[in-house]
């Protein structure tokens, strides 16, 4: 959510870098509506003074016997009552119309971000790790002879229809040993706090990470009004929704691991094959709340989170900035992570990691006090997948399958597999 403030204080501003995003201006309709509605408060405060003075003359008549005055007066102070009454209603209109205005409105970017249009006009700032060479075609995730027992999506659309899988037997060990290594990593090496949340949450946890109203359509709503989380972002951001943290407890830095939920509207058509897009998955998500101040070192730490657990697989990846054309509604900067995946040829995205600066919080109304008898100033919020576990499991099966049929696994998962080390090529953890 915009502060209308800043807007007003600096309108050209506001419509340049609405303009970075491709969108119009938008300053002089959403000052006008500010204009409106100030304009009818000052009345109504206006209305309100009058009644008070004439309040005070009311009991100097009382006062003097003057019964006709008295009630003269008392019916002219009821008749102001009225007005004030109805400027504020006609204020409080022009509030909600100002804030179903910005709260549709995107994050503004920040300089450094790239401008463009799509994904083309994404930029790469680093890679790590060269894509192995194979001596044999190889074959995307779903095509590999010991996967194939273990990824079932016949029995998926029986159940769910398209967009479901189900996973058995080794395939869904090693689904389960990269979420436990990805939260084992980010508790122990990166010092984020493990935190279970629900995957059922109200209205206005949805809206407090602006996934509504706009982006209703893209998650499922339940018939008693709950929403299935997209991303555990949107329970741990609003873990602080409404709250005043005391500053020295900053930053606060966590980790879920959960199922998510996302209808995919608009996505027909792509990816159909394969799990590489589901209506249902499992991420691993980091959320930080922080000082706006600090926001940007903790993208960067953020992004190097998620980083890791790919070095760490041995998946080659690039990391890329987002271009303004690209970037989520609530994001300031996004940093996205592309793993290697042979069978298709190209890097594919694995995580996203977004500063929202206080865009987020000002939406949820989460603050923080800097030191005592400080104001309060909204958080500043930033999420990242650390990571998608489905598309990892991809990136693993392709990355480590062989020429016979057979997948080589990650040292770093033997653990989490009893000393196991690979699929064979009958589907079996050997």
């Amino acid at each position: 959510m915009h502060d209308i403030r800043a807007i007003r204080e600096n309108p050209a501003a506001f419509d340049a870098a609405l303009a970075r995003r491709g969108l119009s201006p938008l300053s002089s309709e959403l000052l006008a509506i500010d204009e409106a509605r100030r304009a009818l408060i000052k009345q109504a405060e206006d209305a309100k003074a009058a009644q008070n003075a004439l309040s005070k003359e009311a009991g100097q008549a009382k006062a003097k016997g003057d019964e006709a005055e008295f009630v003269r007066i008392r019916e002219e102070v009821s008749r102001r009552k009225a007005v004030e009454g109805g400027l504020l209603e006609q204020a409080n209109a022009e509030d909600l119309r100002l804030k179903a205005a910005l709260e549709v409105i995107p994050n503004l970017p920040l300089d450094e971000v790239p401008e463009g249009k799509d994904e083309d006009d994404n930029v790469e700032i680093r890679q790590w790790g060269t894509p192995r060479a194979f001596d044999f075609q190889p074959v995307e995730h779903f095509d590999i002879a010991g996967v194939k027992p273990g990824m079932d999506f016949n029995t998926a659309a029986k159940l769910s229809g398209a967009r479901f899988v189900v996973l058995k037997g080794a395939v869904t060990r090693v689904h389960r040993a990269l979420a436990q290594f990805m939260l084992d990593t980010h508790v122990n090496e990166h010092e984020l706090e493990e935190t279970w949340t629900p995957v059922l949450v109200k209205s206005e946890a949805m809206y407090g990470t602006g996934n509504l109203p706009k982006f209703a359509e893209d998650s499922y709503k339940t018939t008693n009004d709950w929403w299935l989380v997209p991303t555990a972002e949107v329970t741990l951001t609003n873990t602080v929704a409404g709250d005043i943290i005391d500053g020295a407890d900053l930053p606060i830095r966590m980790t879920a691991h959960t199922q998510c939920f996302r209808s995919e509207a608009g996505s027909a058509g792509k990816d159909t094959s394969g799990m590489l897009r589901q209506h249902q998955f499992e991420k691993v998500e980091m959320v930080t709340i922080c000082t706006p101040e600090t926001a940007l070192a903790e993208h960067d730490r953020m992004t190097r989170c998620a980083e890791t657990i790919l070095e760490k697989l041995g998946l080659p990846y690039r990391t890329i900035v987002l271009c303004t054309g690209d970037m989520g509604f609530g994001s300031q900067k996004t940093h996205d992570m592309e793993v290697w995946l042979p069978g298709q040829n190209r890097y594919r995205e694995i995580s996203s990691c977004s500063t929202c600066g206080q865009f987020q919080a000002r939406r949820m109304n989460a603050r923080y006090r800097a030191g005592s008898g400080a104001k309060p100033d909204f958080v500043a919020t930033l999420n990242g997948s650390g990571l998608a576990v489905g598309r990892c499991l991809i990136a693993v099966l392709e990355n480590g399958q062989q020429a016979d049929g057979s997948v080589e696994l990650p040292a770093v998962l033997h653990p989490y597999l009893g000393g196991k080390t690979r699929i064979s090529a009958e589907g079996k953890l050997v």
